[in-house]
């Protein structure tokens, strides 16, 4: 077990955007070291998402990740023999990484198409309160309701 937390590396913000959650996303979607192609797929992503919702790039992808945000998420505590099912509220930071990465896990799962089309219909879902990555966290409020009963247990 880690003595201690390590310190966050800046993050450098992306060349369009000016914007440090885009160049998380592009982090993100990276396979291999591939900077430049998970860059281009994010940016036709954006690009595409923008379009077919007449809105700027930045505004959907902000909305899209504060609506598959987890606000409370449920964390195992021993207490004893028996291990609880605690629920914690989300840090902001783990809240931003949960959405981005539910996004792109449903935008994966999704058939047909190029990645960079199947990103920005999961991101137009998300921004419409539907989707698999939406449905994702309802799942994860429900738990962590039905386990309010131990919220004491505070980790």
């Amino acid at each position: 077990m880690r003595r201690n937390n390590p310190e966050k590396r800046p993050l450098n913000p992306d060349v369009r955007y000016n914007s440090t959650v885009v160049q998380n996303l592009i982090h993100h979607i990276m396979k291999r070291g591939k900077t430049s192609v998970a860059t281009r797929l994010v940016y036709n992503a954006l690009d595409l998402a923008a379009e077919k919702s007449g809105r700027p790039a930045m505004d959907v992808l902000e909305q899209a990740l504060k609506n598959v945000g987890p606000v409370m998420e449920v964390r195992p505590r021993r207490v004893g023999g028996a291990t609880y099912q605690v629920p914690l509220e989300v840090p902001s930071s783990r809240r931003l990484t949960l959405a981005m990465r539910w996004i792109i896990s449903s935008a994966r799962a999704r058939s047909g198409k190029s990645f960079s089309e199947k990103l920005a219909s999961e991101l137009l879902d998300a921004l419409n309160n539907q989707g698999a990555a939406v449905r994702k966290r309802e799942e994860t409020h429900k738990m962590a309701e039905a386990n309010r009963a131990f919220s004491h247990y505070r980790v």
